[in-house]
């Protein structure tokens, strides 16, 4: 029996509560994490209040997770990981090892259902456990308050640039300046890429630049979006409401490409002759594998790029939930355990 203190929503919509559970013996693929840490996601307001329908209460969010090793189980001795040793759990906490996907290393498109950290049981908790491919070692040289975001919003925006082989001479485009964009920002930057912010906040323009654009332009100005035409090798959409997406389209140079990482409900309009012309392309992504998360946090701690974040007590979890929902966070809200 292991007894796991938590803050689980008991049903939609609900403040988080006090609930301990057992979380039974440990399997053999299994890695117990004592929380550190543990970021806050729009997805874990999304999940507490059942908006996409999956959610199992009572439910203990949290996929944004810096802890400590305390236990492994059988087949996950001797992967390189150890008792006492600084990781992270991001959004997924487990695949199926053996599918198509699985096997060419693609494990957060499992066939057979990756399991959610939130699903789960997540990182709202004084220790959680994930398959050991998922527990990512982090290096010494990162920065554990802020680097919980890194896990989900991080890598959200990280995967694109790998995608489409960004480096020093890319001219990239990110919409949205929030708890994604702002990341993604500081990441071209300390790649070398040439990085425009697009933004509906003016009054934002300081403090983007100071995060690392080269330019900011003001996403409500039409005038300004048309004389960008042809210029960018990559445009990241992080937002999830609809905008006029062809200035964006027709920002893009010859080969370019539009990617959203935000999930905008609505279809987007493309033209034909908007991707023929040019030979551009619309893709997405959700997060990352575990390959991809491990090169995030290698480049995070080398390059000194931490998310921009405010710290709560975890005891104080429903205050910190509020300072999200009313849109107050800059730019990621992170919780500190202490139970």
């Amino acid at each position: 029996m292991t007894i796991i203190k938590s803050y689980a929503a008991k049903h939609a919509g609900a403040d988080l509560e006090v609930w301990e559970y057992d979380a039974g013996e440990l399997t053999p693929d299994d890695v117990e994490v004592q929380v550190e840490y543990c970021g806050i996601c729009h997805s874990d307001l999304s999940m507490i209040d059942n908006e996409w329908g999956m959610s199992q209460y009572p439910l203990v969010a949290g996929h944004e997770v810096i802890g400590r090793v305390v236990a492994l189980g059988s087949a996950a001795q001797g992967k390189g990981l150890k008792v006492g040793q600084r990781v992270g759990v991001g959004w997924t906490a487990r695949s199926c090892g053996h599918c198509d996907a699985c096997i060419s290393g693609n494990q957060i498109n499992c066939l057979e259902g990756a399991v959610p950290t939130i699903i789960n049981r997540g990182g709202f908790a004084d220790k959680l456990r994930a398959d050991w491919q998922w527990v990512i070692p982090l290096p010494e040289n990162i920065d554990i308050e802020s680097a919980g975001p890194m896990l989900c919003g991080g890598i959200t925006v990280f995967k694109p640039l790998l995608m489409h082989h960004v480096t020093a001479t890319s001219r990239v485009g990110v919409i949205g300046i929030g708890g994604l964009g702002h990341i993604a920002i500081k990441l071209l930057h300390a790649m070398g890429a040439e990085v425009t912010a697009f933004s509906s906040n003016p009054a934002k323009e300081q403090e983007v630049r100071a995060m690392g654009a080269d330019k900011v332009v003001n996403s409500r100005d039409a005038a300004a979006l048309q004389a960008l035409a042809g210029q960018y090798d990559l445009i990241i959409n992080t937002v999830n409401v609809d905008l006029d997406w062809q200035p964006y389209f027709e920002a893009l140079t010859y080969g370019g490409n539009f990617h959203t990482v935000g999930a905008v409900l609505k279809p987007l309009p493309v033209p034909a002759f908007t991707l023929i012309a040019g030979d551009r392309s619309v893709s997405g992504s959700a997060t990352g594998n575990p390959s991809e998360l491990r090169k995030l946090m290698k480049f995070a701690g080398r390059s000194g790029v931490t998310p921009t974040t405010q710290l709560f007590p975890m005891s104080k979890i429903n205050d910190a939930l509020k300072h999200l929902r009313d849109g107050k966070a800059r730019y990621r809200v992170v919780l500190k355990a202490d139970f």
